[in-house]
C-alpha cells in the first residue's frame, strides 16, 4: 500500500507501507476519503512547527469510513462515515484522569507525532472515531478544525455579554468565530490581509473588522469600536509572536486573552501597567475534546453551522506535493483545502 510521506521540511515522497496489520480489541480499521488540510501541515511542510517530527504521514483532519472493528467497540459498526478525533492520549496521566485528554502528558496527534491520513488505509482506537451518518465525506475533514476554535471558545467561557475580539481570520479564527456567533457575544475580528476580512463580511455580514498594520492605529480601532472600553475577550490565533504579545492590549479591564495559536518566538508583555493593573487572565487552548466532535457533529446538521463556503481548494492527495508550494503561497487565496484519498 502506497503512503504520503513528509520526509523532511519542502521534501515529500510517495512510499511503500505494509498493509494494516491483525485489528486488536478497541481498534477499528479506516478507509480514507478525505483529508483536510491545515496551517500545522503548511508548518511542517516549512520546517516551522515545534511538535512535528520527520519523517511523517501528515493527516489529521480526516474523514473516513469504517471497514473493521475488533473485539470490544460498540461506538462504531462497519460502513460508518466518521470524523476523527486525532488527539491520541494514554487515558492513565494526570491530566487523562481529570478529563483533559487533549493535553495527555503523552499525548500523539495523527499526523504530527505519528503517521496519520495520508494513506488509504489505517488503524486508529474506535474510541476516536466520531460517526455522522449524515454528514459527507469533507465536512468530516472539517471537523477537527472546527473543535479547535470550539475548544478556545470553551477556555474563555464566553457568553451573550461579551464583545469578543478573534485576531487572525485564517481557518483556526473563523472556527473560533464560529462559536462565538453561537454564543451570541459581539464579535470583532482583524486580520493583516484584507481578503480574509472581506470573506467574513461577506459570509457573516460582520462589519465590525480591523485590518491590523501592527501600529498604534490597531489600538485605536478597537478602543473606537468599543467606547474605549476595549474587548472582554481576545483570541488570538495567528500564531505570531508579535501579534501574541500585543494581544493583552486589547483586552478590557479583567478580561480574558486566548492563545490557540502556536508560536516557536517568545512572548513578552509589561506586567504593572498591564497584565497586573487590568488584572487579565492568560489562557493557553490546545486541540479539543471529544465533547467538542460531538456538539459540532450536531451543529452542522441542524445547520447552524454552514461548512459550504470553507473548501477553497480540492485535490488528490496524489497531487500534494506539487500543490503545496502553491498553497503555502498567501497569494494562493486558500482558506481550507481538501484533498481526496484513493487507492492506487
Amino acid at each position: 500500500m502506497q503512503a504520503l510521506q513528509l520526509v523532511e521540511p519542502k521534501r515529500w515522497a510517495m512510499i511503500e507501507i505494509p498493509e494494516p496489520a491483525q485489528l486488536q480489541p478497541g481498534e477499528a480499521l479506516v478507509r480514507v476519503e478525505a483529508v483536510g488540510i491545515c496551517g500545522t501541515d503548511y508548518s511542517g511542510f516549512l520546517g516551522k512547527m515545534p511538535f512535528f517530527s520527520y519523517p511523517r504521514i501528515p493527516g489529521h483532519e480526516l474523514g473516513v469510513e469504517v471497514i473493521g472493528i475488533g473485539e470490544d467497540v460498540t461506538n462504531i459498526t462497519v460502513g460508518d462515515r466518521c470524523c476523527v478525533e486525532p488527539y491520541i492520549n494514554c487515558q492513565k496521566c494526570h491530566s487523562c484522569r481529570l478529563g483533559k485528554t487533549n493535553c495527555c502528558e503523552h499525548h500523539q496527534t495523527l499526523g504530527v507525532h505519528c503517521d496519520g491520513g495520508l494513506r488509504p488505509q489505517f488503524i486508529v482506537p474506535a474510541r476516536k472515531l466520531h460517526p455522522s451518518p449524515n454528514l459527507s465525506a469533507e465536512q468530516n475533514a472539517l471537523v477537527e478544525t472546527l473543535a479547535i476554535g470550539c475548544h478556545a471558545v470553551d477556555r474563555a467561557n464566553i457568553d451573550s455579554k461579551d464583545t469578543v475580539l478573534v485576531i487572525g481570520a485564517g481557518p483556526i479564527g473563523l472556527s473560533a468565530m464560529e462559536f462565538v456567533r453561537l454564543a451570541g457575544a459581539r464579535l470583532l475580528v482583524m486580520d493583516m490581509v484584507q481578503s480574509r476580512l472581506d470573506f467574513v463580511t461577506q459570509t457573516y455580514g460582520l462589519t465590525d473588522t480591523i485590518c491590523a498594520d501592527g501600529t498604534e492605529a490597531d489600538l485605536n480601532a478597537v478602543a473606537e469600536l468599543t467606547d474605549n472600553e476595549f474587548c472582554d475577550v481576545v483570541i488570538d490565533a495567528t500564531g505570531s509572536d508579535r501579534s501574541m504579545n500585543r494581544s493583552l492590549e486589547f483586552a478590557a479591564f479583567g478580561g480574558r486573552v486566548v492563545y490557540v495559536g502556536i508560536t516557536q518566538g517568545t512572548l513578552s508583555f509589561p506586567h504593572a501597567p498591564l497584565l497586573h493593573r487590568r488584572e487579565l487572565t492568560i489562557l493557553a487552548s490546545r486541540n479539543a475534546l471529544s465533547r467538542d466532535f460531538d456538539r459540532i457533529i450536531k451543529e452542522i446538521e441542524a445547520e447552524r453551522i454552514n461548512t459550504a463556503p470553507w473548501i477553497t481548494h480540492r485535490m488528490s492527495w496524489t497531487e500534494l506535493p506539487d500543490q503545496f508550494p502553491h498553497l503555502v503561497d498567501p497569494s494562493s487565496g486558500v482558506l481550507k483545502a481538501v484533498a481526496t484519498v484513493e487507492s492506487t
